[in-house]
């Protein structure tokens, strides 16, 4: 490990913001690359390797020197994605071929009740996303609610690309407290 790494690391692990900054610029396209040979989109990589970096941050203090950070986010990264796998694969059920289709078939449209719950969920959220102080508010609306890409709100906000992945993971954190504060 270079000597610069090392002290990055070391100042990340005391919260120098410089630092994670300085580790999202360098090991983004490695996280990223990783991520693009195994999902359908650039915004699911991006979305992954968003939350590699936050769940690097959070445990920042269990990197263990002695190895490789570059091989510790990619394995992050890897159980990150092999999370939202298990989450999207559905237990199978010994069903004949007839039932199963005629269940996801049904399943696939929300009753009237799901559409309102939906609703109101959607809406507390927006009450709480308008919670956020600017340039979260601004990043979390840009990049969840019109879909824009890192380059195009780094453009809208007049930012770096680096600042806004910085930006959208504390806008995260903070939206996570919000929620967690308004159940």
């Amino acid at each position: 490990m270079s000597d610069l790494l090392a002290e990055r690391i070391a100042e990340a692990k005391n919260g120098k913001q410089r630092a994670f900054s300085w580790l999202l610029d360098e090991f983004w396209i490695d996280v990223y690359n990783f991520q693009l040979k195994r999902v359908d989109s650039e915004a699911e990589a991006e979305d992954i390797t968003v939350q590699t970096f936050a769940r690097a941050f959070d445990k920042i203090s269990s990197f263990d020197e002695q190895y490789s950070f570059r091989t510790w986010l990619i394995t992050i990264s890897k159980n990150i994605h092999i999370d939202l796998l298990r989450r999207q694969s559905e237990p199978i059920l010994h069903l004949d071929t007839e039932e199963k289709e005629s269940k996801r078939i049904a399943d696939e449209s929300p009753t009237i009740e799901d559409s309102l719950i939906m609703e109101q969920q959607f809406d507390y959220l927006l009450k709480c996303i308008k919670q956020l102080k600017d340039p979260y508010r601004t990043a979390i609306q840009l990049r969840y609610l019109q879909e824009k890409s890192y380059k195009e709100i780094a453009e809208e906000m007049s930012s770096t690309m680096s600042n806004v992945k910085i930006t959208l993971l504390r806008a995260k954190k903070i939206l996570a407290e919000i929620l967690k504060r308004n159940r």
